[in-house]
């Protein structure tokens, strides 16, 4: 079936979860306190793969309760109260932290990666030289 004619994607795109998720929360929070929504806008605008709000809202509830976050009503605008979330001093070493971790996984994956190329490159050669 030709695409565009209606018919089901069977595989989904990827999703922003988890800790990548809450990694990328906190880092955003580093730089300043922010409400909700302005944190939804901030990963939508970022290229990461897509979120929810709902998500985004479960994940800093998990965060504020592990410790990660802060929060407070402000209420200093017109219009209803909004919850604002900043970095805790725990937040900022889970951060440090998993900086840390994402640092050494790029550098597992370049090398895998870059293999992984070397081998596909040997196994077009092997392919071509068997070729009549």
């Amino acid at each position: 079936m030709a695409e565009g004619s209606g018919r089901k994607r069977t595989t989904s795109e990827p999703r922003l979860h988890g800790e990548m998720l809450a990694t990328s929360l906190l880092a955003f929070l580093k730089g300043c306190n922010a409400y909700g929504y302005q944190l939804t806008q901030q990963l939508s605008d970022s290229g990461l793969p897509q979120s929810d709000s709902g998500t985004v809202y479960r994940a800093l509830r998990q965060l504020e309760g592990s410790g990660f976050v802060s929060s407070f009503w402000d209420t200093s605008d017109q219009g209803p109260a909004r919850r604002m979330y900043s970095l805790t001093a725990a937040g900022e070493l889970f951060l440090r932290t998993w900086i840390e971790a994402l640092n050494r996984y790029q550098e597992v994956l370049t090398g895998a990666l870059a293999g992984f190329d070397t081998t596909l490159a040997s196994e077009d050669e092997g392919t071509e030289e068997e070729t009549p």
